[in-house]
Parts: structure tokens; C-alpha cells; sequence
């Protein structure tokens, strides 16, 4: 099993004043030939937006884009119709195909919104573009659990790609395992300190691993919440 860390100080992005943007992978300005991304997922933005600001209208396609709320409320309007709010334990997806256009807005008057922003290249491109969000009952102990997949099984929202996505919410002192069956798997943690596959981690911190059977969780004194992806 290969394996490759890419530490959360070692990230990409800028600070906006309005925007505190944080990038995994290359994304706008920020270029690093090394992490162009890994198999179809291409971005992973942890973004900090202030009260009343955010992302105005514009234009996505052949891209499946995945918001998840860590903390806040993120308001969505888009070209299908869709107007929707966006808070943690919900799960949205948008399959932009032949082309859509949205803006994602924190409607707060007072609080920050914090989220992460997910987009994979789907398997075909120009298909017809949709829209899905779903709910998760977040608790500390919930475990892993499927919430995007290729064939939308177990209510997760579907994606246009060969992939899974899992939510990972573990309390401390927790250990878990959570078999894989694609070539590559990735884990982005979004906050706590956990030991993956013998890699301890940190918040914001990914691991990519290619031929692994399994992905093992030992966490350490405070719960974790982190996402794994199981990719072609």
C-alpha cells in the first residue's frame, strides 16, 4: 500500500478578509504540480465565509460538486430552480453537466460559515445537470457512514462518478475499521487528532492511500470528524 500525507499547513489559498480559503489541491491562483488531485477527486476547499458575504452567481459543467457545512448555514440558489440552506449534517450535491449556474451566500447577519467544498470529475461528461441535498443525523458516535455514492444505496446522495464518499464521526478513544474497494482512498480530517492506517493526523490534514483493502480510525483524546473517499 502506497501512501501520501499532505499536511494542512502545507495547503494552498488566501486570506480575503471575507473569505479564508484553504486548498488541498491546485485551485485558482494557487498552482503546486504535485497536487493536481488525486484520480477523479479534484478539489477540496475548506472555506471560512463572513456574515452576509460569499460566492455570487457563476458557472459550473461537467463537474459533481459536493458542499459540506461544518459549522453555520450556507444558503444555495441556482439556474434549475433550487433555493435551499445548507447546515451541518446535510450533504449537497450538484451535478453541473451540460452547465449550471449558482452562487452560495452565508445569509447570517452575525455568524461565520464553515465549509467544505468537494468537487469530482465525473465518469460522463454533459449529462443533465441535477441538484440533491440530504440530511445526516450528525451524532459523535454515528461511525462511518455512507453519504454519496455511485448508486445512491443506503440514502446517500448519487454522484455521476465510481465512488463513494463516507462521513466519519467517531468519539475519543474510538477505533474503526471501514473496508475499501477501489484503487484509491483518501482521508481529510476535519477536526480532532486520529490515527489512520498508522498515520496520525491532524484538522486539515489529508492522507492518500492507493491499494489499500481497509482504513483503520484509532482516535485519540477528542472526537474526530473526517471524510473518507473510495475512488476508481
Amino acid at each position: 500500500m502506497k501512501v501520501a500525507i499532505r499536511r494542512s499547513a502545507e495547503r494552498g489559498g488566501a486570506d480575503h478578509g471575507w473569505l479564508n480559503t484553504q486548498h488541498t489541491f491546485s485551485f485558482a491562483n494557487y498552482h503546486a504540480p504535485e497536487f493536481m488531485g488525486f484520480g477523479p477527486l479534484r478539489v477540496i476547499n475548506q472555506d471560512r465565509v463572513e456574515s452576509g458575504r460569499g460566492f455570487g452567481t457563476h458557472g459550473h459543467r461537467n463537474m459533481e460538486i459536493i458542499s459540506y457545512v461544518v459549522e453555520g448555514a450556507l444558503e444555495h440558489r441556482d439556474s434549475l430552480g433550487t433555493g435551499s440552506v445548507i447546515r451541518p449534517g446535510e450533504v449537497q450535491l450538484m451535478s453541473a453537466g451540460t452547465g449550471v449556474r449558482h452562487s452560495e451566500m452565508n445569509g447570517s447577519t452575525h455568524n461565520p460559515v464553515h465549509f467544505l467544498q468537494i468537487w469530482i470529475v465525473p465518469a460522463e461528461d454533459n449529462t443533465e445537470p441535477r441538484y440533491e441535498q440530504k440530511f445526516f443525523p450528525p451524532t459523535e458516535d454515528d461511525g462511518v457512514r455512507l453519504v454519496a455514492s455511485h448508486d445512491g444505496r443506503d440514502g446517500s446522495v448519487t454522484m455521476g462518478q465510481n465512488a463513494d464518499l463516507y462521513r466519519v464521526l467517531l468519539p475519543a478513544e474510538a477505533k474503526v475499521t471501514q473496508s475499501v474497494s477501489r484503487l484509491r482512498s483518501w482521508v481529510q480530517v476535519v477536526t480532532g487528532t486520529v490515527t489512520v492506517n498508522g498515520v496520525l493526523l491532524q484538522p486539515g490534514d489529508g492522507l492518500a492511500m492507493e491499494a489499500a483493502e481497509a482504513v483503520a480510525f484509532i482516535v485519540g483524546d477528542s472526537a474526530v470528524e473526517a471524510l473518507l473517499f473510495d475512488l476508481p
